[in-house]
């Protein structure tokens, strides 16, 4: 061998031999330098940040349900994922502040419950400046290039209203008579769903509606004016049944006829499966719910944000619709809304542990709930 071609051989095998004293390394050592330092390859990925942005506390699934199932969801798929969470008190402005707050504090995804629907396009316009996707939570952000939209199919809610109240009154005789309509926030985009669902099975049913109202906020509190301006104007004993677009702004109508002697109380619908308003199903004071099962809708939000935050697209077999917000086809994923009535709350609320019986049972409707067998 010529001098050259050793010293060509003993060059590639000091090459080689670090490498291959690596690759010898016991199992189970993790140093990779003299000072003992991981070695970048071996080291956990980091986790993400998701924001999670929900509108308001007067509803109370937000803080009781949505919450809490999301964060948990998120934990279990991502330990190391941080969850920024803030609520907007029904405060289209503070929400604005708090997305760019979120944003500012290294968000990667934004989950996005708007206070208003159509404002809220410009918290997407300024997360897609910074690249960061939108999810759109429960209800539709309108007229922007929202990623995903995930809720339940919202005039399928209005009909599941409407259709158990129009049955009801027919079923008492009550075929022509006279309702009121309350429903939800007009900046609330779902609240035009819900409403135009109810419409569309209440306009051909030969029901008359004596009165009709938006609510602002969704404020139980404004819902309980409008019911009394209803009974001033319409009669107390001249309203048949009362539409009421969720369980709070049932409460509100319940009280108003309670304050002006309505007896017995007409049959008056709701949504959300709240505590309060389970219980009034169960005391015989309101006659539906819509429960929609908020458990899955949080943690499959939970599950797309893990995946945006990785660089993944949503879980496979999730999307099942595309939904319209004026601007695009939105990827959606829509879950199913379930009527619940006094017959029905065991086999729901209670078979899903939504509610437990303690909880629904306690002080004064122990004994209401032995009589519906709840307990």
């Amino acid at each position: 061998m010529t001098r050259i071609g050793a010293a060509s051989v003993l060059a590639a095998v000091m090459l080689l031999s670090p490498a291959c004293k690596k690759e010898e390394k016991p199992a189970g050592d993790t140093t990779g330098t003299a000072t003992g330092t991981p070695p970048a390859a071996e080291k956990k990925p980091a986790g993400g940040k998701i924001a999670l942005l929900l509108p308001e506390t007067k509803t109370a699934r937000y803080e009781s349900h949505d919450r809490p199932h999301f964060e948990r969801k998120v934990k279990e798929l991502c330990s190391e994922c941080e969850v920024i969470y803030s609520n907007a008190d029904q405060d289209a402005s503070k929400q604005q502040n708090q997305a760019e707050a979120a944003l500012t504090n290294g968000a990667q995804v934004l989950v996005l419950d708007p206070v208003d629907s159509a404002s809220a396009a410009a918290i997407v316009t300024r997360a897609k400046q910074s690249k960061i996707p939108v999810v759109s939570y429960d209800r539709l952000i309108t007229g922007a290039d929202v990623d995903y939209y995930i809720s339940f199919d919202n005039e399928k809610v209005g009909k599941l209203q409407a259709t158990a109240l129009v049955d009801k009154l027919k079923a008492d005789g009550k075929t022509g008579g006279t309702i009121v309509m309350i429903n939800g926030a007009p900046t609330d985009n779902n609240a035009k769903l819900f409403k135009a669902g109810a419409h569309s099975i209440i306009d051909g049913s030969g029901l008359k509606i004596g009165a009709e109202y938006d609510t602002p906020d969704w404020s139980p509190d404004k819902a309980q004016q409008q019911m009394e301006q209803a009974i001033t104007s319409i009669g107390k004993d001249k309203i048949a049944g009362v539409y009421c677009a969720n369980d709070g702004t049932a409460g509100g109508a319940i009280a108003a006829m309670k304050a002006a002697g309505v007896k017995p109380l007409p049959p008056v619908t709701g949504q959300d499966a709240e505590l309060a308003g389970i219980q009034r199903i169960i005391a015989g004071e309101q006659f539906m719910t819509v429960y929609k099962a908020i458990k899955p809708e949080a943690e499959v939000a939970a599950e797309l944000a893990v995946a945006l935050v990785r660089g993944q697209q949503a879980p496979a077999g999730k999307v099942n619709a595309k939904v319209n917000n004026g601007k695009l086809d939105v990827p959606s994923i829509l879950l199913e809304p379930v009527a619940v009535t006094k017959d029905n709350v065991k086999t729901t609320v209670v078979a899903d542990g939504f509610w437990k019986p303690d909880e629904l049972c306690a002080g004064s409707y122990k004994d209401a709930c032995t009589a519906a067998q709840i307990q």
